[in-house]
């Protein structure tokens, strides 16, 4: 390969470091869920008005780097906290041997699993929670301290679902929204173009690739998944594009269905 090739195909690959590096970033699990505060502080007063905990210390043993078995646990305490759900068995069993009383965070569809443990029930809450690294998990409970084996919570599902609304509402307040400028064309409005029966068409001449804006590097932004950077020509015509998609997206309407057309040539 000549030199210009070289650089030409190292100057590729370091605009595109940002995509380089997210392949090797870990892929987010239920064990990465980070709480908001207004969910937990919902679990933590339905917890504490259903098995009168107040006046006792809670423990919140799970957290980046904690040791839930070294954690020291006061006498009296009880464990309110999302553990990691991938060893969650295990949790319960060293919890319940040496009677330390908890209300801990399960997946919604197996928590029966849990039961195979004696002096467990299982809370199903069924609860819609959205975590905080944006990843979305039905959520029930397990704990020790029910007479039951298994139950229903409406109370705590209805409590959780307005913390979980409340948490959204302040993440779009904190998040600012930025669009793009008509220069930069990202995949995903050529598809809102698709979806609105708009055709646009930008030549190679007329385009060359980014992977983040200038704007967005101080920041540590970048444009997902790419974009391109448009000549004026083709910024304009970019923009009317846009324009035309949008006025067909307002003017969408129901269509009938042939049993409806068949109706219809019978009125009248």
């Amino acid at each position: 390969m000549g030199k210009g090739g070289a650089t030409s195909q190292t100057k590729e690959l370091f605009e595109d470091y940002d995509g380089f590096v997210e392949k090797f970033k870990p892929k987010k699990t239920t064990d990465d869920c980070y709480t908001p505060p207004q969910v937990y502080r919902a679990v933590l007063d339905w917890a504490a008005a259903e098995y009168g905990l107040a006046g006792r210390e809670i423990v919140r043993p799970f957290f980046p780097g904690g040791d839930y078995e070294r954690h020291p646990y006061p006498e009296g305490c009880a464990v309110v906290d999302n553990p990691p759900f991938s060893i969650l068995a295990r949790i319960v069993r060293f919890y319940m041997a040496r009677g330390i009383d908890f209300f801990l965070f399960a997946p919604a569809l197996t928590v029966f699993g849990l039961l195979r443990q004696e002096g467990v029930c299982a809370v199903c809450a069924g609860a819609a929670v959205e975590y905080e690294n944006g990843a979305q998990v039905n959520t029930s409970f397990v704990t020790n301290m029910e007479p039951w084996r298994a139950r229903s919570a409406p109370d705590l599902n209805e409590a959780i679902a307005r913390a979980v609304a409340d948490f959204r509402r302040e993440r779009r307040r904190e998040l600012p929204r930025y669009e793009y400028p008509d220069a930069v064309l990202t995949a995903a409005r050529l598809n809102y173009m698709s979806n609105h029966g708009t055709d646009y068409r930008v030549a190679a001449g007329d385009c060359s690739r980014i992977s983040a804006m200038d704007a967005q590097r101080p920041h540590g932004k970048s444009v997902f998944g790419g974009g391109l950077l448009l000549s004026e020509r083709a910024a304009a015509e970019r923009a009317a594009a846009e324009r035309a998609a949008a006025e067909r997206a307002a003017a969408r309407k129901w269509e009938l269905s042939p049993h409806e057309r068949e109706a219809q040539r019978r009125l009248g």
